[in-house]
């Protein structure tokens, strides 16, 4: 009987020879399976399909200890998951690369980008496939994230917000009618967007004071109040919005209800930030917007719990995007470290440097660990709360400290726009704010740490 590390191995060989022989036309094998349309690429490449190659994972030895039924390692990952890290990857590098530095000076996303998202299946990751979605797993959603912020983070909080936010709520928390008139578009062509955060209700998310009160028809909700800083709403056909029905039960009065934009949905400012400057936040108003009551997401007075079991899950979400944003960040700078050369040899070669690069990169790799970890301990159903607060924190802190390093190990190149590196640095910044700040993040950590003693 073959070893599990010899059958992976054997696999991954026949996956990569299958590859070569014949190039698949999605994103991802189940996406090819639903049979979502190529489309052309918007970057300067001929190529019109989905990119698949070698193995994301390298297995270069053979086990030499006799089988033994143990679990498989965190970089275990199911063939659809491979694959689609490696077509995304691709993507990123060709599509999304050359538009980087344009939409981050603009402050404003590339709609062919947004659409080319829609058209490689990103955008639905975890739908099921009645619902036009790719029907992935949660994993791929986390890897997908992940891939994307290494060339920009901007773009992979799009993605992230859009899949594990806004589709997951309905997903899980829908009745069939709101899953069917949301899910599809949100999956094919509509951005959707998280309204939670207010001027007076940030950390405190129960403090809002958005209000919906059933008019006199009983058929429909009044929706007075704003929003603030929030993520995809300049480019949103779909709104996710959090409001209190009640607001004499305090959180317990909390509503979720699914709009759309027609409804009377208004961008009132669109605001100037630090980094992720192409990912749009703004300050939205909703005066006497009428919202039928079949767009109830969930049941009426639970949103509180819809919002807290989202956004535990949102913040592995974020985990990935800090840690891809490290890795894209590091690899940046460490390969132009190779090919500076200072006193006749390379800069990356001088020891200081090189225990540098290996204390971040052992940083990063302990984040991506805690983050993968989380995300598969929620696939498993069990509890994840802890493990995906670590993640974040740790991994906004590690996004900082790396973005950081590369910056000074590229020297005055790096403190330029052109190069892109200090871009990193100010993307990095908001991990340790948004989906929870990171004493947010030290106090669930703290909390349930308790439990364990106490």
């Amino acid at each position: 009987m073959l070893s599990r590390s010899t059958q992976s191995l054997t696999a991954a060989r026949a996956l990569t020879a299958a590859r070569s022989a014949a190039a698949l036309p999605t994103v991802a094998s189940r996406a090819a399976r639903l049979a979502i349309p190529p489309v052309p690429s918007v970057s300067a490449s001929t190529s019109t399909g989905r990119w698949f190659s070698s193995s994301a994972v390298k297995r270069e030895h053979e086990s030499t200890r006799p089988e033994i039924d143990t679990p498989p390692s965190l970089y275990t990952f199911t063939e659809d998951e491979e694959m689609l890290r490696e077509s995304v990857r691709k993507f990123a590098q060709e599509v999304v690369g050359p538009k980087v530095y344009a939409m981050d000076e603009a402050e404003q996303m590339d709609p062919e980008i947004i659409q080319a998202l829609f058209d490689q299946g990103l955008m639905g990751i975890e739908t099921s496939a009645d619902h036009d979605g790719a029907q992935m797993s949660f994993m791929a959603a986390i890897i997908a994230v992940e891939e994307l912020a290494k060339v920009d983070p901007s773009i992979s909080v799009m993605c992230d917000v859009h899949n594990t936010l806004v589709n997951s709520t309905l997903r899980l928390y829908g009745n069939e009618d709101v899953q069917k008139r949301f899910l599809p578009r949100l999956a094919t062509d509509t951005l959707g967007s998280f309204c939670l955060s207010e001027p007076a209700s940030g950390s405190d998310a129960f403090a809002l004071q958005t209000t919906a009160k059933l008019d006199e028809s009983g058929n429909n909700y009044i929706l007075n109040g704003s929003k603030m800083w929030i993520t995809n709403s300049a480019e949103a056909g779909i709104f996710l919005v959090f409001a209190n029905v009640d607001p004499s039960k305090g959180y317990k009065g909390i509503t979720c209800f699914a709009l759309d934009k027609e409804m009377g949905v208004t961008i009132a400012k669109k605001e100037k930030k630090l980094g992720i400057k192409a990912s749009s936040t703004c300050l939205l108003s909703f005066d006497d917007v009428k919202v039928p009551k079949e767009n109830v997401v969930g049941e009426v007075g639970k949103g509180y719990k819809i919002a807290i079991d989202i956004l535990n899950e949102g913040r592995i979400g974020i985990a990935a995007q800090m840690i891809g944003l490290a890795q894209g960040a590091f690899d940046k700078a460490v390969a132009y470290t190779y090919q500076r050369k200072q006193f006749g040899k390379a800069i990356g070669d001088f020891q200081g440097m090189a225990f540098q690069f290996a204390d971040v990169l052992t940083e990063i790799e302990a984040a991506r660990l805690l983050t993968y970890n989380a995300a598969r301990l929620k696939e498993q159903g069990k509890p994840f709360v802890r493990e995906a607060a670590m993640a974040k924190y740790y991994a906004s802190n590690v996004a900082q400290r790396a973005s950081g390093m590369a910056i000074e190990w590229a020297g005055g190149v790096g403190f330029t726009r052109e190069v892109g590196l200090e871009k990193y640095w100010r993307d990095s910044k908001i991990g340790a704010i948004y989906e929870g700040t990171s004493n947010i993040q030290l106090e669930t950590i703290a909390k349930l740490l308790k439990k364990d003693f106490v």
